[in-house]
């Protein structure tokens, strides 16, 4: 932390009276300066950005970003006490994790114990990596139904039926929607198991395509063919790609 007696917070909720109760309680605590406050997700991954805080206390339920979106978008990684109504997927999640929450409604007693809690494991050096939490409280709601890009300032949310198909460029991949491509920091073979299985299809190591595009499938060689989709695009399609094919077509 850039002060070891200051924790810099950002306070995320999209109601005004929980950003009012959290102000509230944390005036008590001396070592907590509130940087900023946030009413939505987007506000939160700007001032993620901006403030690279020390801790963010963050709601779950909200809606245009959810809290676990919120972390998916962000590269600075701070501490986080979560903040969730009766959502049993973010609680097994939080509890695998070891991790502490926060459950509505909460007391003051009960922040006071959740903030000495993680200014103790600072000191240890025993911060939890939200990505991981945030991708496996992300698993228990599959198939996924939008994709999340980061582009500057901006995010683009994807709705999974309007993708037609994703091309995998290094440790990065390429979203074809609509037209546009938008890249993304993630792997192909993490994304294929996300996707609904019925529309999407990995059609070779490099593609995954959604089945509805297609306006047709050709031979380009003995082991090989290529799919035409509706819009003119052609796409490899291995061997093992094109058996995936023939079971859902």
């Amino acid at each position: 932390m850039k002060n070891k007696h200051t924790l810099r917070t950002i306070i995320v909720d999209d109601e005004e009276p929980a950003l009012a109760l959290l102000r509230e309680f944390l005036s008590t605590h001396e070592e907590v300066e509130i940087v900023a406050e946030c009413r939505n997700g987007y506000e939160a991954v700007k001032a993620i950005g901006d403030y690279k805080p020390d801790l963010v206390i963050l709601d779950i339920q909200m809606p245009k970003l959810n809290g676990f979106e919120v972390l998916e978008l962000i590269d600075h990684q701070p501490a986080v006490i979560f903040a969730t109504a009766h959502d049993q997927y973010a609680i097994k999640a939080f509890e695998i994790h070891a991790m502490d929450y926060l459950l509505k409604p909460f007391s003051k007693h009960r922040l006071d114990e959740a903030i000495e809690e993680l200014i103790e494991n600072l000191d240890k050096k025993k911060r939890i990596k939200v990505h991981e939490l945030a991708s496996d409280a992300r698993m228990k709601l599959l198939p996924l139904e939008r994709i999340l890009v980061k582009d500057g300032p901006a995010v683009h949310i994807i709705p999974a039926e309007k993708v037609d198909f994703i091309k995998a460029e290094d440790d990065y991949i390429s979203i074809r929607t609509e037209g546009k491509s938008y890249l993304k920091k993630a792997r192909i073979y993490s994304l294929e198991k996300e996707l609904d299985g019925k529309t999407f299809v990995r059609i070779h190591r490099s593609y995954i395509l959604n089945i509805e595009r297609i306006a047709k499938i050709e031979l380009y060689s003995k082991d090989s063919r290529i799919a035409i989709l509706k819009d003119g695009t052609k796409l490899p399609v291995s061997r093992a790609g094109y058996e995936k094919l023939k079971r859902l077509l």
